[in-house]
């Protein structure tokens, strides 16, 4: 990107994009691992809900970095504006962890979680939209193309794993099942949060590796060329 040297606008929106791109890689992974400590664990009750809420804010500010880059490119546009959207729904939904962690037996808060499980689905489907049309505007073929295949790959696996979760939801509201399922879905709802945790990883972690790889693209063509 050699026009960047040229165009200090371009320039420090690349920056803010790589910086924001940093944020995602860290925050993501944190994301996960401080809500399910929320979730499951008690070191973390003295903070209360500001860890989790902590780590919320800092994905809807990685986004806002990065909406300096190429503002008159819609399709760009559009995805990062429904991530930004999911994330703050995340941020508003993400307090309900550690309240359901207080107080288990409220049904209020366990749908809540429940959404906020359901949105953060939907917000690592939109972030690798978003990923797939930023890796459409550089300059790189190689990244272009891997960008294109794992972000289908990630899209098809989430897809999956949010219809096995609305199926589980289903069936949970059935008021009559044979024996088996219904020991089956006990088991199921019992770990519940573990195994949305083991799905999820697979695309998170296809996210992160998509996300690192573009800001090193940028940091390379656009800093290094600087040298």
């Amino acid at each position: 990107m050699p026009d960047a040297l040229s165009n200090p606008s371009l320039f420090r929106s690349l920056g803010k994009l790589a910086r924001g791109l940093s944020a995602l890689f860290w925050g993501l992974p944190a994301a996960l691992l401080v809500s399910a400590e929320t979730a499951r664990a008690d070191w973390l009750k003295p903070l209360g809900f500001l860890p989790v809420f902590a780590i919320n804010i800092l994905l809807v500010y990685a986004l806002w970095l990065m909406h300096d880059f190429q503002k008159q490119e819609r399709p760009w546009r559009h995805a990062l504006d429904r991530a930004q959207l999911l994330a703050l729904v995340n941020l508003g939904l993400c307090p309900f962890i550690y309240w359901r962690n207080k107080m288990p037996d409220q049904p209020f808060f366990d749908a809540a979680v429940l959404l906020l499980e359901l949105s953060g689905i939907l917000f690592l489907f939109n972030l690798n939209l978003v990923l797939k049309r930023l890796g459409a505007m550089l300059p790189d073929e190689t990244l272009r193309h891997e960008t294109r295949q794992f972000t289908a790959l990630n899209r098809w696996l989430l897809v999956a794993l949010l219809f096995l979760l609305i199926g589980f939801i289903g069936l949970t509201q059935m008021p009559h099942l044979s024996p088996p399922i219904g020991r089956l879905l006990f088991w199921v709802n019992r770990f519940s949060n573990l195994l949305l945790i083991f799905f999820i990883l697979l695309p998170l972690a296809m996210t992160m590796a998509l996300i690192w790889k573009t800001k090193e693209v940028i940091l390379d063509a656009v800093f290094g060329s600087r040298g």
